[in-house]
């Protein structure tokens, strides 16, 4: 006999259980569950005393799994209606899964979107078992090749276990690299939309509480989607596979200058614009989600202004915190430090436009330490000196609202790359962001990864919140990607990454990324110049003294 605890009630058993049993006996709706903190399929069982968490799609975790089983089940109703059909997926516009279809003459339109969700949703109700099961490298790659995944075979090569996991459902077979749903009755929530020229999926979000969201279009953003991918098809470096024989045909240096030289245009392109208006801008605001390089690309935007005979001077928004007493509460009763109300928006109005008019103005330093705020410095500036701000709030319009619209330039920056791991599986922007972090947070801030994790899901909620919403008023948008890093970043990671115990509650989603990460060929971080993005994560930055 044995003992499941579920939402503080316990449960004695005396045969195994299966999670999606035990869930249905309970009438909890869920997707994937937690046991002893640690995430299991629905499929899974138990036979041993054990805590059970069931998450619904109010997780992010939970929205992974479905996301994942989203992609195996349109690729399944695609290929029952067109064999002969190549797909890839990406990321796209509105928090959307982009399909790109390839192999077959009909044009795709509003039939052929009805058509397909017609059979998804065919799928959908017929409820059929989606199984895991494990093959040689050799079996998998058989099947592979029969499908015509030749970029699935190409990436195999790389994996180095000797077996392989693969779902079936019927007589369909594929790997999405990730956790799947038990059944195709899960997957009931998506809407699909034309979206020149592919389709978008959309599906139910964490941040949404697990609903899907409204549609909303942002052509900012996709140009630098549609951008990316051009890039990564100019590299060729669309794919794991790909990126690995710049390794092995010892190119990977010319990619690396490349990518570095890429970012140098895109700030020489931003010097150009704002110094053609630097008679109005006064303010130049930069904001972006966690890790995507805001500190080192905003000294080397000054650098590159001061190219340009401007001389900017940088303010940090962090000093303009109020006392740790006074901040706003989360939904634990913390102080929440990411919200906007967490700062001294009045004073800090009072100050940049007290700069702007000439005034010298005493800027103060935030003590994080001690939580509260102490004197800094006094700051006197010309009239044709911008401020540099960066931070997550940089550009909402309450941060700067004594600033005018046509004095201030916007900027957002992110990195969004276009790799993928295979066709089926595009590699996440918060992915990247994720891996840098854990990087940056061990090597600098000596906080271990399971710290890390168990952050990410607040920090991620932090950005749809205060970030997201405010990207499309952006002047320019800068991809702070650089096709090469993971390459450079794997031994970083991975050592950081095993150091997590088996036992610990964040175990699988660091052993997934150890997974991903062993399908790179090691780049030497020689090669990465010392004003590079990558060094505010993996150190040796000429603009720091760590």
């Amino acid at each position: 006999m044995f003992t499941v605890k579920v939402r503080d009630k316990e449960y004695c058993f005396t045969d195994k259980i299966i999670l999606k049993q035990l869930a249905k006996e309970l009438g909890i709706e869920c997707y994937v569950a937690t046991v002893n903190n640690r995430l299991r399929e629905l499929n899974y069982y138990i036979n041993y005393d054990c805590e059970v968490e069931f998450l619904d799609l109010n997780h992010f975790d939970a929205v992974r799994v479905y996301e994942t089983s989203m992609r195996y089940l349109i690729i399944m109703a695609l290929e029952r209606l067109y064999p002969e059909i190549k797909v890839r997926f990406s990321q796209c516009v509105s928090r959307s899964l982009a399909c790109h279809i390839e192999g077959i003459k009909d044009k795709v339109d509003a039939k052929f979107i009805a058509v397909l969700e017609e059979e998804m949703r065919q799928i959908v109700n017929n409820d059929y078992l989606i199984e895991r099961k494990k093959l040689s490298k050799e079996e998998a790659n058989k099947i592979y090749h029969a499908k015509g995944y030749y970029d699935k075979n190409e990436v195999i090569k790389y994996r180095t276990e000797d077996s392989v996991n693969v779902y079936q459902c019927q007589d369909y077979i594929n790997y999405m690299f990730g956790y799947m749903v038990p059944s195709t009755g899960y997957l009931k929530h998506f809407n699909m939309k034309l979206y020149h020229p592919s389709f978008i999926v959309q599906f139910p979000r964490a941040e949404a509480g697990g609903n899907i969201p409204e549609f909303e279009d942002s052509p900012s953003f996709g140009r630098m989607l549609r951008q990316a991918r051009e890039w990564s098809v100019l590299c060729n470096a669309d794919t794991i596979a790909h990126l690995n024989k710049h390794v092995e045909a010892d190119t990977v240096v010319d990619l690396v200058n490349m990518c570095e030289t890429k970012h140098n245009n895109m700030l020489a392109e931003l010097g150009m614009k704002i110094k053609a208006d630097i008679g109005n801008i006064r303010l130049v605001a930069i904001a972006g989600p966690s890790s995507s390089g805001k500190t080192t690309f905003s000294k080397r935007l000054q650098i590159e202004l001061m190219t340009q005979g401007i001389k900017p001077v940088k303010i940090s928004i962090d000093d303009y915190y109020l006392d740790r007493n006074q901040a706003p509460l989360d939904a634990k009763g913390e102080p929440d430090l990411e919200h906007i109300e967490a700062l001294d928006t009045e004073l800090f109005n009072q100050h940049l436009l007290a700069l702007v008019q000439g005034e010298t103005v005493d800027i103060p330093h935030f003590d994080f330490k001690n939580g509260r705020r102490v004197s800094g410095y006094k700051l006197k500036i010309d009239e044709d000196t911008p401020i540099i701000i960066e931070g997550i709030h940089a550009l909402n319009e309450h941060l700067t609202a004594l600033i005018p619209k046509h004095q201030k330039f916007k900027i957002y920056i992110s990195p969004t790359s276009q790799i993928n791991i295979d066709n089926h599986n595009p590699i996440n922007a918060s992915e990247i962001r994720m891996l840098r972090r854990i990087v940056r947070d061990a090597k600098f801030r000596k906080t271990p990864p399971s710290a890390t994790f168990s952050m990410w899901a607040s920090v991620r909620r932090g950005e749809f919140t205060w970030i997201y919403p405010y990207q499309e008023q952006a002047d320019y948008i800068f991809n702070s990607e650089l096709t090469y890093e993971l390459g450079v970043m794997k031994k970083y990671a991975l050592p950081v990454l095993e150091s997590i115990d088996r036992n610990d509650e964040y175990f699988i989603p660091a052993n997934r990324l150890v997974k991903f990460l062993k399908y790179f060929k090691d780049i030497d971080d020689g090669y990465v110049p010392c004003n590079s993005l990558l060094r505010e994560f993996i150190g040796g930055s000429c603009f720091y003294r760590r």
